[in-house]
Protein backbone atom coordinates (compact mmCIF):
# COMPACT_ATOMS: atom_id res chain seq x y z
CA UNK A 1 0.00 0.00 0.00
CA UNK A 2 1.28 3.39 -1.08
CA UNK A 3 1.91 6.12 1.68
CA UNK A 4 1.13 9.18 1.06
CA UNK A 5 3.54 11.77 1.21
CA UNK A 6 1.74 14.87 3.17
CA UNK A 7 4.54 16.24 4.63
CA UNK A 8 6.08 17.30 1.60
CA UNK A 9 5.75 21.11 0.67
CA UNK A 10 6.10 21.00 -2.86
CA UNK A 11 5.13 18.05 -4.98
CA UNK A 12 4.51 19.61 -8.10
CA UNK A 13 4.98 23.36 -8.56
CA UNK A 14 5.77 24.35 -11.78
CA UNK A 15 8.44 27.30 -12.37
CA UNK A 16 6.62 30.18 -14.54
CA UNK A 17 3.09 28.34 -14.80
CA UNK A 18 1.52 31.51 -12.72
CA UNK A 19 1.56 34.17 -15.20
CA UNK A 20 3.41 36.90 -14.15
CA UNK A 21 6.27 34.73 -13.43
CA UNK A 22 9.35 35.08 -15.91
CA UNK A 23 9.55 32.78 -19.49
CA UNK A 24 12.40 31.36 -20.64
CA UNK A 25 11.42 32.88 -23.99
CA UNK A 26 12.06 36.69 -23.13
CA UNK A 27 10.31 36.85 -26.89
CA UNK A 28 8.12 40.31 -27.02
CA UNK A 29 7.92 40.43 -30.82
CA UNK A 30 6.13 44.08 -32.46
CA UNK A 31 2.36 44.22 -32.02
CA UNK A 32 0.56 46.93 -33.95
CA UNK A 33 -1.23 49.46 -31.07
CA UNK A 34 -4.57 47.90 -30.74
CA UNK A 35 -2.76 44.21 -29.96
CA UNK A 36 -0.64 46.27 -27.70
CA UNK A 37 -3.54 47.66 -25.93
CA UNK A 38 -5.16 44.51 -25.78
CA UNK A 39 -1.95 42.54 -24.47
CA UNK A 40 -1.58 45.12 -21.55
CA UNK A 41 -4.90 44.76 -20.67
CA UNK A 42 -4.24 40.77 -20.31
CA UNK A 43 -1.37 41.46 -18.44
CA UNK A 44 -3.30 43.61 -16.05
CA UNK A 45 -5.88 40.87 -15.63
CA UNK A 46 -2.56 38.35 -14.99
CA UNK A 47 -1.73 40.48 -12.62
CA UNK A 48 -4.84 40.04 -10.71
CA UNK A 49 -4.93 36.73 -11.15
CA UNK A 50 -2.25 36.16 -9.32
CA UNK A 51 -3.29 38.01 -6.69
CA UNK A 52 -6.18 36.10 -6.66
CA UNK A 53 -4.23 32.73 -6.76
CA UNK A 54 -2.43 33.77 -4.19
CA UNK A 55 -5.19 34.42 -1.73
CA UNK A 56 -7.11 30.83 -2.73
CA UNK A 57 -9.45 32.72 -4.30
CA UNK A 58 -9.71 30.55 -7.28
CA UNK A 59 -13.26 30.23 -8.62
CA UNK A 60 -13.20 34.52 -8.79
CA UNK A 61 -9.98 34.31 -10.52
CA UNK A 62 -11.03 31.77 -13.30
CA UNK A 63 -13.20 34.34 -15.68
CA UNK A 64 -10.50 36.87 -15.43
CA UNK A 65 -8.03 34.62 -16.96
CA UNK A 66 -10.31 33.44 -19.34
CA UNK A 67 -10.51 37.07 -20.60
CA UNK A 68 -6.86 37.21 -20.50
CA UNK A 69 -6.24 33.97 -22.97
CA UNK A 70 -9.29 35.53 -25.21
CA UNK A 71 -7.34 38.78 -25.79
CA UNK A 72 -3.91 36.91 -26.01
CA UNK A 73 -5.95 34.84 -28.70
CA UNK A 74 -6.76 37.76 -30.83
CA UNK A 75 -3.54 40.21 -30.18
CA UNK A 76 -1.24 37.41 -31.01
CA UNK A 77 -3.27 34.45 -32.57
CA UNK A 78 -3.59 31.00 -31.38
CA UNK A 79 -0.30 29.40 -31.83
CA UNK A 80 1.59 31.51 -30.22
CA UNK A 81 3.81 31.16 -26.54
CA UNK A 82 2.07 34.03 -24.90
CA UNK A 83 -1.39 31.97 -25.55
CA UNK A 84 0.30 28.72 -24.08
CA UNK A 85 1.19 30.68 -20.82
CA UNK A 86 -2.42 31.71 -20.77
CA UNK A 87 -3.81 28.48 -20.94
CA UNK A 88 -0.84 27.33 -18.26
CA UNK A 89 -2.37 29.47 -15.78
CA UNK A 90 -6.35 28.42 -16.21
CA UNK A 91 -5.05 24.98 -16.23
CA UNK A 92 -3.72 25.63 -13.18
CA UNK A 93 -7.02 27.29 -11.38
CA UNK A 94 -8.73 24.23 -12.66
CA UNK A 95 -6.31 21.71 -11.10
CA UNK A 96 -6.73 23.77 -7.92
CA UNK A 97 -10.34 23.51 -7.66
CA UNK A 98 -10.08 19.63 -8.51
CA UNK A 99 -11.75 20.17 -11.98
CA UNK A 100 -8.51 18.03 -13.72
CA UNK A 101 -10.52 17.35 -16.85
CA UNK A 102 -10.76 20.86 -17.84
CA UNK A 103 -7.71 21.78 -16.20
CA UNK A 104 -5.86 18.36 -18.67
CA UNK A 105 -6.79 20.11 -22.56
CA UNK A 106 -5.35 23.21 -21.19
CA UNK A 107 -2.37 22.14 -20.25
CA UNK A 108 -1.89 19.43 -23.51
CA UNK A 109 -3.05 22.97 -25.92
CA UNK A 110 -0.59 24.73 -24.28
CA UNK A 111 2.06 21.57 -24.71
CA UNK A 112 1.11 21.86 -28.19
CA UNK A 113 2.27 25.51 -28.94
CA UNK A 114 5.02 25.38 -27.14
CA UNK A 115 6.66 22.46 -28.50
CA UNK A 116 5.48 23.67 -32.20
CA UNK A 117 6.31 27.39 -31.74
CA UNK A 118 9.89 27.18 -29.61
CA UNK A 119 10.75 23.60 -30.09
CA UNK A 120 10.46 20.23 -27.92
CA UNK A 121 13.71 21.02 -26.12
CA UNK A 122 12.92 24.55 -25.20
CA UNK A 123 12.56 25.40 -21.65
CA UNK A 124 9.02 26.40 -21.42
CA UNK A 125 8.07 22.81 -23.15
CA UNK A 126 9.40 21.50 -19.93
CA UNK A 127 7.13 23.99 -17.91
CA UNK A 128 4.38 22.89 -19.70
CA UNK A 129 5.23 19.12 -19.36
CA UNK A 130 5.54 19.85 -15.81
CA UNK A 131 1.97 21.11 -15.56
CA UNK A 132 0.40 18.27 -17.46
CA UNK A 133 2.00 16.08 -15.11
CA UNK A 134 0.53 17.66 -12.04
CA UNK A 135 -2.78 16.78 -13.19
CA UNK A 136 -2.54 13.40 -13.75
CA UNK A 137 -0.55 13.08 -10.44
CA UNK A 138 -3.34 14.73 -8.35
CA UNK A 139 -5.33 11.98 -10.44
CA UNK A 140 -3.05 8.94 -8.99
CA UNK A 141 -2.01 8.30 -13.03
CA UNK A 142 1.16 7.96 -11.84
CA UNK A 143 2.15 6.15 -14.78
CA UNK A 144 1.54 9.05 -17.12
CA UNK A 145 2.87 11.60 -15.02
CA UNK A 146 6.75 9.66 -14.87
CA UNK A 147 7.71 10.03 -18.72
CA UNK A 148 6.23 13.90 -18.65
CA UNK A 149 8.59 14.75 -15.28
CA UNK A 150 11.36 12.98 -16.55
CA UNK A 151 11.62 14.60 -20.41
CA UNK A 152 11.16 17.76 -18.22
CA UNK A 153 14.33 17.33 -16.17
CA UNK A 154 15.79 16.03 -19.05
CA UNK A 155 15.49 19.03 -21.31
CA UNK A 156 16.43 21.51 -18.43
CA UNK A 157 19.66 19.88 -17.83
CA UNK A 158 20.29 20.06 -21.70
CA UNK A 159 19.16 23.72 -22.16
CA UNK A 160 20.17 25.34 -19.12
CA UNK A 161 22.78 23.04 -17.48
CA UNK A 162 22.77 20.25 -14.49
CA UNK A 163 23.37 22.98 -11.96
CA UNK A 164 20.56 25.23 -13.00
CA UNK A 165 17.92 26.12 -10.51
CA UNK A 166 14.86 24.73 -13.11
CA UNK A 167 16.52 21.48 -13.13
CA UNK A 168 16.39 21.59 -9.05
CA UNK A 169 12.57 22.34 -9.42
CA UNK A 170 12.26 19.29 -12.05
CA UNK A 171 14.29 17.09 -10.06
CA UNK A 172 11.89 18.32 -6.53
CA UNK A 173 8.83 17.60 -9.01
CA UNK A 174 10.05 14.14 -10.11
CA UNK A 175 10.89 13.30 -6.55
CA UNK A 176 7.15 14.22 -5.67
CA UNK A 177 5.89 11.90 -7.96
CA UNK A 178 7.85 8.93 -6.23
CA UNK A 179 7.08 10.09 -2.99
CA UNK A 180 3.24 9.89 -3.31
CA UNK A 181 3.90 5.85 -4.57
CA UNK A 182 6.26 5.40 -1.86
CA UNK A 183 8.91 4.71 -3.62
CA UNK A 184 11.14 6.44 -1.32
CA UNK A 185 14.58 5.03 -2.56
CA UNK A 186 14.05 6.67 -5.85
CA UNK A 187 13.26 9.93 -4.09
CA UNK A 188 15.83 10.60 -1.87
CA UNK A 189 18.53 10.86 -4.11
CA UNK A 190 16.74 12.77 -6.57
CA UNK A 191 16.28 15.51 -3.61
CA UNK A 192 19.38 15.20 -2.07
CA UNK A 193 20.67 16.67 -5.58
CA UNK A 194 18.29 19.17 -5.68
CA UNK A 195 19.74 20.18 -2.74
CA UNK A 196 22.98 20.69 -3.51
CA UNK A 197 22.29 22.48 -6.73
CA UNK A 198 20.03 25.23 -4.98
CA UNK A 199 22.71 25.12 -2.04
CA UNK A 200 25.44 26.18 -4.36
CA UNK A 201 23.20 28.67 -7.06
CA UNK A 202 21.76 30.30 -4.32
CA UNK A 203 23.74 30.06 -1.18
CA UNK A 204 22.69 28.01 2.07
CA UNK A 205 20.19 30.54 3.38
CA UNK A 206 18.00 31.03 -0.02
CA UNK A 207 14.19 29.94 0.95
CA UNK A 208 14.85 27.36 -1.63
CA UNK A 209 17.50 25.61 -0.21
CA UNK A 210 14.94 25.78 2.90
CA UNK A 211 12.11 23.82 0.98
CA UNK A 212 14.57 20.99 -0.52
CA UNK A 213 15.49 20.73 3.58
CA UNK A 214 11.63 20.08 4.29
CA UNK A 215 11.25 18.03 1.10
CA UNK A 216 14.29 15.86 2.12
CA UNK A 217 13.19 15.66 5.74
CA UNK A 218 9.84 14.50 4.82
CA UNK A 219 11.30 11.30 3.63
CA UNK A 220 13.15 10.59 6.66
CA UNK A 221 9.85 11.01 8.64
CA UNK A 222 7.99 8.78 6.46
CA UNK A 223 10.53 6.35 6.74
CA UNK A 224 10.17 6.71 10.74
CA UNK A 225 13.90 8.11 10.68
CA UNK A 226 13.08 10.85 12.92
CA UNK A 227 15.87 11.54 13.80
CA UNK A 228 17.85 12.63 10.52
CA UNK A 229 14.82 14.55 9.27
CA UNK A 230 15.22 16.82 12.94
CA UNK A 231 17.88 18.52 12.17
CA UNK A 232 16.73 19.30 8.45
CA UNK A 233 13.63 20.58 9.10
CA UNK A 234 14.64 22.92 12.27
CA UNK A 235 17.62 24.62 10.08
CA UNK A 236 14.42 24.82 7.48
CA UNK A 237 12.94 27.15 9.74
CA UNK A 238 15.59 29.00 10.55
CA UNK A 239 16.63 29.80 6.87
CA UNK A 240 12.50 30.73 6.47
CA UNK A 241 13.09 33.05 9.85
CA UNK A 242 15.89 34.64 9.29
CA UNK A 243 15.23 35.49 5.28
CA UNK A 244 11.28 35.67 4.96
CA UNK A 245 10.14 36.77 8.78
CA UNK A 246 8.82 35.18 11.32
CA UNK A 247 5.05 35.76 9.95
CA UNK A 248 5.57 34.37 6.28
CA UNK A 249 4.01 31.59 5.05
CA UNK A 250 6.54 29.40 4.23
CA UNK A 251 7.73 29.75 7.67
CA UNK A 252 4.41 28.33 8.47
CA UNK A 253 5.12 25.30 6.10
CA UNK A 254 8.51 24.63 8.34
CA UNK A 255 6.48 25.00 11.48
CA UNK A 256 3.98 22.65 10.08
CA UNK A 257 6.14 19.83 9.04
CA UNK A 258 8.15 19.64 12.07
CA UNK A 259 5.31 19.52 14.09
CA UNK A 260 3.89 16.74 11.95
CA UNK A 261 7.17 15.02 13.31
CA UNK A 262 6.38 15.55 17.05
CA UNK A 263 2.96 14.19 16.00
CA UNK A 264 4.36 11.20 14.84
CA UNK A 265 6.48 10.28 18.05
CA UNK A 266 3.81 11.17 20.17
CA UNK A 267 5.17 14.29 21.38
CA UNK A 268 2.00 15.99 21.10
CA UNK A 269 3.00 18.94 23.46
CA UNK A 270 5.50 20.20 21.41
CA UNK A 271 3.12 19.60 18.21
CA UNK A 272 0.41 21.82 19.35
CA UNK A 273 2.26 25.20 19.87
CA UNK A 274 3.61 25.00 16.58
CA UNK A 275 0.50 23.49 15.09
CA UNK A 276 -1.49 26.56 16.76
CA UNK A 277 1.80 29.39 15.34
CA UNK A 278 0.72 27.65 11.85
CA UNK A 279 -2.69 28.65 11.55
CA UNK A 280 -2.28 32.27 12.94
CA UNK A 281 0.42 32.68 10.46
CA UNK A 282 -1.35 31.58 7.30
CA UNK A 283 -4.87 33.35 8.76
CA UNK A 284 -3.22 36.44 9.41
CA UNK A 285 -1.16 35.92 6.00
CA UNK A 286 -3.71 34.77 3.88
CA UNK A 287 -7.31 35.50 5.37
CA UNK A 288 -9.64 33.35 7.25
CA UNK A 289 -11.21 32.01 4.82
CA UNK A 290 -7.75 30.35 2.42
CA UNK A 291 -7.40 26.50 1.82
CA UNK A 292 -4.16 26.76 3.20
CA UNK A 293 -6.29 27.42 6.86
CA UNK A 294 -8.62 24.67 6.32
CA UNK A 295 -5.46 22.24 5.94
CA UNK A 296 -4.07 23.53 9.09
CA UNK A 297 -7.22 23.34 10.92
CA UNK A 298 -7.30 19.53 9.82
CA UNK A 299 -4.35 19.20 11.07
CA UNK A 300 -4.70 20.95 14.23
CA UNK A 301 -7.93 18.55 14.51
CA UNK A 302 -5.79 16.03 14.03
CA UNK A 303 -3.31 15.95 16.82
CA UNK A 304 -6.38 16.60 19.01
CA UNK A 305 -8.04 13.43 17.76
CA UNK A 306 -4.57 11.38 18.73
CA UNK A 307 -5.13 12.74 22.30
CA UNK A 308 -8.83 11.99 22.36
CA UNK A 309 -9.88 15.50 22.99
CA UNK A 310 -12.81 15.10 20.21
CA UNK A 311 -14.69 18.26 21.96
CA UNK A 312 -11.58 20.10 20.90
CA UNK A 313 -11.44 18.67 17.04
CA UNK A 314 -14.71 18.70 15.80
CA UNK A 315 -15.57 22.45 15.74
CA UNK A 316 -11.67 23.11 13.96
CA UNK A 317 -13.03 19.73 11.33
CA UNK A 318 -16.08 21.55 10.63
CA UNK A 319 -14.64 25.13 10.22
CA UNK A 320 -12.00 23.29 7.71
CA UNK A 321 -15.16 21.83 5.83
CA UNK A 322 -16.96 24.70 5.46
CA UNK A 323 -13.55 26.84 4.01
CA UNK A 324 -13.19 24.17 1.41
CA UNK A 325 -16.65 23.88 0.32
CA UNK A 326 -16.75 27.62 -0.33
CA UNK A 327 -13.54 28.35 -1.75
CA UNK A 328 -12.88 24.75 -3.66
CA UNK A 329 -16.54 23.21 -4.45
CA UNK A 330 -18.15 20.56 -3.16
CA UNK A 331 -17.09 18.06 -4.90
CA UNK A 332 -13.18 18.94 -4.95
CA UNK A 333 -11.13 16.04 -3.34
CA UNK A 334 -10.04 18.23 -0.58
CA UNK A 335 -13.69 18.39 0.54
CA UNK A 336 -13.68 14.33 0.58
CA UNK A 337 -10.37 14.09 2.59
CA UNK A 338 -12.43 16.63 5.38
CA UNK A 339 -15.67 14.64 5.14
CA UNK A 340 -13.96 11.26 6.23
CA UNK A 341 -11.95 13.48 8.69
CA UNK A 342 -14.94 14.19 10.49
CA UNK A 343 -16.59 10.47 10.00
CA UNK A 344 -13.45 9.40 11.75
CA UNK A 345 -14.06 11.59 14.73
CA UNK A 346 -17.59 10.14 14.80
CA UNK A 347 -17.07 6.85 14.73
CA UNK A 348 -14.30 6.40 17.21
CA UNK A 349 -16.84 8.27 19.37
CA UNK A 350 -19.31 5.04 18.57
CA UNK A 351 -21.50 7.85 16.50
CA UNK A 352 -21.76 5.70 13.39
CA UNK A 353 -25.35 7.26 12.08
CA UNK A 354 -23.56 10.34 11.66
CA UNK A 355 -20.29 9.10 10.44
CA UNK A 356 -22.30 6.89 7.65
CA UNK A 357 -23.57 9.47 5.04
CA UNK A 358 -20.15 11.37 5.35
CA UNK A 359 -17.87 8.95 4.18
CA UNK A 360 -20.92 7.83 1.29
CA UNK A 361 -20.92 11.14 -0.07
CA UNK A 362 -16.61 11.04 0.73
CA UNK A 363 -16.36 8.19 -1.89
CA UNK A 364 -18.76 9.73 -4.05
CA UNK A 365 -16.31 12.91 -4.35
CA UNK A 366 -13.53 10.65 -5.11
CA UNK A 367 -14.70 8.52 -7.24
CA UNK A 368 -15.95 11.01 -9.67
CA UNK A 369 -12.96 13.12 -9.02
CA UNK A 370 -9.90 11.61 -8.98
CA UNK A 371 -11.54 7.83 -10.47
CA UNK A 372 -12.19 4.66 -8.82
CA UNK A 373 -8.61 3.59 -8.79
CA UNK A 374 -6.90 6.01 -7.24
CA UNK A 375 -5.30 5.09 -3.63
CA UNK A 376 -7.66 7.93 -1.77
CA UNK A 377 -10.61 5.97 -2.99
CA UNK A 378 -9.70 2.52 -1.68
CA UNK A 379 -8.74 4.47 1.66
CA UNK A 380 -12.47 5.49 2.03
CA UNK A 381 -13.40 2.30 0.69
CA UNK A 382 -11.64 0.79 3.81
CA UNK A 383 -12.74 3.50 6.16
CA UNK A 384 -16.66 2.70 5.17
CA UNK A 385 -16.02 -1.18 5.76
CA UNK A 386 -14.20 -0.55 8.97
CA UNK A 387 -17.33 1.43 10.06
CA UNK A 388 -20.00 -1.54 9.26
CA UNK A 389 -17.45 -3.91 10.93
CA UNK A 390 -17.74 -2.14 14.20
CA UNK A 391 -21.34 -2.26 13.50
CA UNK A 392 -21.83 -6.17 12.86
CA UNK A 393 -22.90 -5.01 8.94
CA UNK A 394 -20.37 -7.44 7.72
CA UNK A 395 -22.55 -7.67 4.46
CA UNK A 396 -22.48 -4.55 3.51
CA UNK A 397 -18.50 -4.30 4.76
CA UNK A 398 -17.51 -7.06 2.73
CA UNK A 399 -18.00 -5.80 -0.88
CA UNK A 400 -16.18 -2.86 0.42
CA UNK A 401 -12.76 -4.51 1.25
CA UNK A 402 -12.76 -6.52 -2.11
CA UNK A 403 -12.91 -3.53 -3.85
CA UNK A 404 -9.79 -1.87 -1.55
CA UNK A 405 -8.05 -5.22 -2.52
CA UNK A 406 -8.42 -5.09 -6.10
CA UNK A 407 -7.37 -1.57 -6.12
CA UNK A 408 -4.36 -2.46 -4.16
CA UNK A 409 -3.65 -5.89 -6.30
CA UNK A 410 -3.57 -3.55 -9.20
CA UNK A 411 -1.09 -0.81 -7.85
CA UNK A 412 1.36 -3.98 -7.07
Amino acid sequence: MTRRAGVITVLVVVVGVILGCAQHSGRQPTSTPSAQVAMDEATRLDTLVEQLYGEGKFLAAIPLAKQSLALREKARGPHHPDVARSLNSLGLLHQALGAYAKAEPLFVRALDINEEALGATHPDVAQSLGGLAGVYLAQGAYAKAEPLLIRALDINEKALGAMHPDVAQSLNNLAGLYLEQGIYTKAEPLLIRALDINEKARGAMHPDVATNLNNLAGIYSLQGAYAKAEPLLVRALEINEKTLGAMHPNVAASLNILAMLYRAQGAYAKAEPLLVRVLDIWEKALGPTHPHVAASLNNLAGLYRAEGAFTKAEPLLVRALDIQEKALGAMHPDVARSLISIAVLYRDQGASTKAEPLLVRALDILEKALGALHPDVALCLNNLAKLYIATGDYAKAEPLLQRALRRRGREE
